[in-house]
C-alpha cells in the first residue's frame, strides 16, 4: 500500500485528491495538510511514501518546504500546481530541488478525470523511485560543464522524448552543446504554462538556441524546438528542409504532447538523416515508434538505467531491442554529435 499525503492551501483540492486517490486499492491517503507546518508533524506522525505538493501556500511556500524536506528527510514529491506564468518558473526551480515531477491541476488542460489519472500513474512511479537520484542534483549554478565543439555544421536532425526527470537530463543534454550543433526537435511530457518558461530558461543558459515550437518552425542547425504543453508536434520535410507540425489530435499514452508520434513522423521524413534519443521517463511512449525509427535507417541512443530517475520510456525502447547499448546521462551530448559526424 502506498501511503499519500496531501499538502494543499485549497480545502477543495484536498478533498478532490483525498476521494479520487482512495478509490485506488493500492494508494492510502494517510493525511491532507492545508500548509507546510501542518505536514510537517503529519509527516512524522504518519510517514507517508509519497507527497503531493502545492506550490504557493501561506505561512511558506511550497519550494522553501520542499528544500528542507529533501534536505533533511527526503520523501517523492509530486507538484500538483495550478502553474500560473510566475508558478511555472517556481516550479523549475522545484525540479532543480528534487520533486519528482510537475502536473497541472484540473482546468483547461485536464480535466478532473484526467488529471487524477496522470496523479495516480506518477505515485505509483514515485513510490519506487531512487530517492537518491532526486536528492543528487546539482544545483544549476553550481555547474561548469565543458563545451563540445563540432567541426562543421551539419544537416542532420536529433529527436529527443522524454517525460519524468527528463526536465533537468535535457538541460545536462544541452549545456556542452556548441552553437552550430545539429537541429533538434524536443518531447517532453510536460503540461501547458510550463514549457514556454522552460525553453526561456535553456534559452538563457545554452550556446544553443532553445525555444518552444510555433507550427510550421523550421529545425535548423543550432536551434532546439520544444514541444508545447497540450500539443502534439510531429515532422515533417517540404523541399530540402525539415520543419514541425503542431496539433490537438487526442491523447497517445496518455499524453499531449506525445513522443511516439515525434519518433514515427521522423522514421517517415527523417532517417536516415538523424538520430533518435530517449530520456528518462515513466511509461511506454516513444518506445516502438523508435524502433520504427531505427528500421528506416535511423540511428537510436537509450539513456541508461544508472542515470534515469525513471527508467520506464527508455527500457521499454532497450528491451524491445531498438539498441544493444544504453548511454549514462553525462555522456548522451557527445554521444550524439559523434552520432550525426559518422
Amino acid at each position: 500500500m502506498i501511503r499519500v499525503l496531501v499538502i494543499d492551501d485549497s480545502a477543495m483540492v484536498r478533498q478532490v485528491l483525498r476521494r479520487e486517490l482512495s478509490k485506488e486499492r493500492d494508494i492510502q491517503v494517510v493525511g491532507v495538510a492545508p500548509d507546510p507546518y501542518v505536514a510537517r508533524e503529519l509527516i512524522i506522525k504518519t510517514k507517508p511514501h509519497v507527497l503531493t505538493l502545492d506550490i504557493e501556500m501561506p505561512r511558506m511556500d511550497g519550494l522553501t518546504f520542499l528544500r528542507k524536506i529533501m534536505k533533511y528527510h527526503p520523501i517523492p514529491t509530486i507538484i500538483v500546481s495550478s502553474l500560473t506564468s510566475r508558478g511555472s518558473k517556481i516550479a523549475l526551480d522545484a525540479l532543480e530541488y528534487g520533486a519528482f515531477d510537475i502536473i497541472t491541476k484540473p482546468g483547461v488542460a485536464y480535466s478532473v478525470a484526467d488529471a487524477i489519472e496522470i496523479i495516480v500513474r506518477q505515485i505509483r512511479a514515485a513510490s519506487v523511485a531512487d530517492i537518491s537520484r532526486l536528492t543528487a542534483r546539482r544545483n544549476r549554478s553550481e555547474r561548469q560543464p565543458q563545451r563540445y565543439s563540432l567541426a562543421r555544421t551539419t544537416q542532420k536532425v536529433v529527436l529527443i522524448g522524454g517525460s519524468t526527470g527528463a526536465t533537468i537530463a535535457l538541460e545536462e543534454l544541452l549545456l556542452p552543446m556548441p552553437p552550430n550543433a545539429p537541429g533538434m526537435a524536443v518531447v517532453i511530457h510536460m503540461p501547458p504554462g510550463f514549457t514556454s518558461s522552460f525553453a526561456k530558461r535553456l534559452d538563457s543558459m545554452c550556446a544553443v538556441q532553445v525555444r518552444e515550437a510555433v507550427h510550421g518552425d523550421q529545425i535548423l542547425p543550432g536551434r532546439v524546438l520544444l514541444a508545447p504543453g497540450n500539443y502534439h508536434m510531429e515532422v515533417l520535410r517540404r523541399g530540402a528542409g525539415y520543419y514541425v507540425r503542431l496539433h490537438q489530435k487526442e491523447r497517445l499514452f496518455y499524453q499531449r504532447p506525445c513522443v511516439d508520434l515525434l519518433f514515427r513522423s521522423g522514421a517517415r521524413y527523417i532517417a536516415p538523416n538523424g538520430v533518435a534519443v530517449m530520456l528518462t521517463g515513466m511509461g511506454k511512449d516513444g518506445a516502438s515508434a523508435m524502433g520504427e525509427f531505427v528500421q528506416a535507417g535511423g540511428k537510436a541512443l537509450i539513456q541508461d538505467e544508472a542515470s534515469s530517475i525513471v527508467w520506464g520510456m527508455p527500457g521499454e525502447a532497450f528491451k524491445q531491442g531498438v539498441s544493444r547499448t544504453t548511454i549514462p546521462l553525462q555522456q548522451m551530448a557527445r554521444a550524439i554529435l559523434h552520432s550525426v559526424t559518422e
